[in-house]
């Protein structure tokens, strides 16, 4: 099988915090330890947001309804959010991470690619910085993360699930093709539910399969995703990390335990989602120029209504503006409202542009 096509390879580690949101509760309050713990509702229309590896061993998962999960563990104990103190805890451990390098990419709250390549410390091993960041992380926080090691942000990524919990994977140069042949192509990061299920009517279900295909097939079957597809397959991926990378969106939203059925209702509940959003906005640092609102009704019939400006949006007080304007146009009521979400897009920052794609020095990889 054919190697990596980059001869000057990258050092890239990914850290993916254990459960996080779970395990922090779980830290704050020695009672629920050991216990199967959700972070979330835990009314009929309640979601799991994590879930601790003691409510995993019973099949519950981040994004399951509340009622499957508590009906899949019975004992299942419901603890709500504390968004402001996971993003405290993610604060120390980026702190972490900056002892090593500047090239940090955040994926959330609990997850980042760092690129050591050439790190602040000089330390010629990957495998030894990942181990002294979980050894930092265990020490100043009192969590666990599991990391990946490798020479591109594809399989690092596959590496860090790879000895979930409290792990450390390593996959070097030589092994990277063989390693993303044997595994199954569900475990690929942006193969979703439905796309396995087309591939795998199309007779795709390992990485193997997937590297029998050629570049022109996947172009046609998967569209213009099918080139990323093809050097994946064979363990390439060209992509930096990228420590100014901007989200397309950020958003929120919020479902309601009981409908909204009342204009003065459905106001107040929207200011109360822009406050959440325009917080997020304001820590991204970015400015976007499309506000979107999202509503769901009672019968689950979802709409949407956007209005793009042909400047950023500037301000808390433009980006409510805005939003109360959208929701003018969803009414009169005509039935409850159970979910209701705001969502600012087509974010930047001044000044922005793409970083070239600099080839590092190689230098020995552990």
């Amino acid at each position: 099988m054919e190697g990596p096509a980059d001869p000057l390879l990258r050092k890239i580690i990914h850290i993916d915090m254990d459960a996080f949101f779970a395990s922090v509760e779980q830290r704050d309050n020695p009672a629920l330890r050991g216990l199967p713990v959700a972070v979330g509702g835990s009314s009929r229309r309640g979601v799991v947001a994590a879930a601790s590896y003691e409510a995993r061993a019973f099949g519950v998962r981040s994004a399951m309804p509340s009622v499957t999960a508590q009906r899949r563990c019975p004992d299942l104990v419901f603890v709500k959010p504390r968004f402001d103190v996971y993003q405290s805890v993610s604060r120390q451990i980026r702190d972490i991470f900056a002892k090593h390098t500047d090239q940090i990419e955040p994926l959330s709250l609990d997850e980042a690619y760092l690129d050591v390549t050439a790190n602040k410390q000089a330390i010629a091993s990957a495998t030894h910085i990942a181990e002294m960041i979980r050894a930092d992380i265990r020490r100043e926080t009192g969590l666990t993360a599991s990391a990946g090691v490798s020479y591109n942000k594809f399989i690092a990524k596959l590496a860090s699930d790879q000895n979930k919990p409290d792990g450390l994977c390593v996959i070097r140069p030589e092994q990277g093709p063989c390693f993303v042949a044997a595994l199954p192509v569900k475990r690929f990061h942006g193969v979703g539910p439905r796309t396995a299920e087309k591939m795998a009517a199309l007779g795709i279900v390992t990485g193997a399969d997937l590297a029998a295909k050629s570049e022109q097939w996947l172009l046609q079957h998967f569209g213009s995703w099918g080139s990323y597809l093809h050097g994946a397959a064979r363990g390439i991926d060209n992509r930096p990390v990228r420590p100014d990378r901007i989200r397309k969106s950020i958003g929120g939203e919020r479902t309601y335990g009981e409908d909204i059925w009342t204009e003065d209702g459905l106001r107040a509940a929207l200011e109360n989602v822009a406050d959440i959003v325009w917080e997020r906005v304001e820590r991204a640092e970015g400015q976007g120029r499309t506000v979107t609102l999202k509503a769901r009704f009672a019968d689950f019939h979802t709409i949407t209504r956007a209005r793009t400006l042909p400047q950023p949006v500037e301000g808390r007080a433009m980006f409510g503006q805005i939003g109360q304007a959208l929701i003018d146009q969803i009414l009169p009521l005509h039935n409850g409202v159970r979910l209701l979400g705001l969502t600012l897009s087509g974010l930047s920052r001044a000044g922005d542009e793409d970083p070239p794609d600099e080839r590092q020095p190689e230098l020995p990889f552990v």
